[in-house]
């Protein structure tokens, strides 16, 4: 998901930096770079570096994808950062100090997370100013969706009181199916009233996990199929959100 709308948004011209702080560098094998632990510098040693106050430049350790966006990898040296970083000072400010770095470099900073709560998810959710949350149609995604949204409260309570749920986003939907029917009927009556549940929904398509094997978004590998005309549209979403938030913020002239 990360990838698609990260392409997306590079597609409609804006300066987009992918930020992969999952360790087991899901993201950035999907885009190409099959040996991540090879690499010899990563989101690992950005941390690293912000924890021992030395000097960063904005271009250190980020790859340029053809299609248009950069990368802040991860490999497994990540684990090592998400140990050492429980006896830092504002241990869950590590990351934003980077990501407020780079802010005027980029229109949008995506941040992709491993599916747990970590310290370095709580990092990302400290930094973000919004949080799509990806969500598959069954019953056991329903119920994850619950403790993620408990643990996201909070952050917002304790940490980072500007962070606002972008929306519930649907994944990997078979409409053909009545118990993706149910789950998805339930999500969107039970958050529809105080979450935003966005009105795309990602249809399930092995075109999908093929782009990723690819190294490619899926604009890239079947820009005409379904999954990347969903994709399109929530990016069209995704701006359109965020255009109002930024009119409903503005200061009154």
């Amino acid at each position: 998901t990360t990838i698609n709308l990260g392409a997306g948004l590079a597609r409609m011209d804006k300066k987009v930096l992918l930020i992969d702080a999952d360790a087991q560098a899901s993201m950035t094998v999907a885009l190409g770079y099959k040996n991540p632990d090879e690499l010899p510098v990563s989101l690992a040693n950005i941390m690293q570096d912000v924890m021992d106050d030395n000097e960063i430049l904005p271009d250190t350790a980020l790859l340029h994808h053809k299609e248009g966006f950069d990368l802040l990898p991860s490999n497994i040296d990540l684990s090592g950062i998400e140990i050492r970083i429980v006896n830092v000072m504002r241990r869950e400010s590590v990351l934003k100090s980077y990501v407020d770095m780079q802010r005027p470099n980029y229109d949008y900073i995506l941040i992709d997370c491993a599916p747990s709560l970590g310290m370095l998810t709580v990092n990302a959710l400290t930094t973000a100013d919004s949080l799509i949350v990806p969500a598959q149609p069954h019953f056991l995604s329903a119920k994850g969706l619950d403790l993620l949204m408990g643990s996201v409260g909070k952050v917002k309570r304790h940490i980072n009181p500007e962070l606002r749920v972008e929306g519930i986003l649907l994944t990997m939907v078979d409409r053909r199916t009545n118990l993706a029917n149910e789950v998805i009927d339930e999500l969107r009556n039970h958050y529809g009233s105080h979450v935003n549940v966005f009105e795309t929904e990602i249809p399930h398509s092995i075109r999908a996990a093929e782009s990723s094997a690819a190294g490619v978004s899926i604009f890239e590998y079947d820009k005409s199929g379904k999954v990347a005309a969903a994709y399109e549209n929530l990016t069209k979403e995704v701006t359109e959100l965020e255009r109002q938030n930024r009119s409903r913020t503005s200061p009154c002239r």
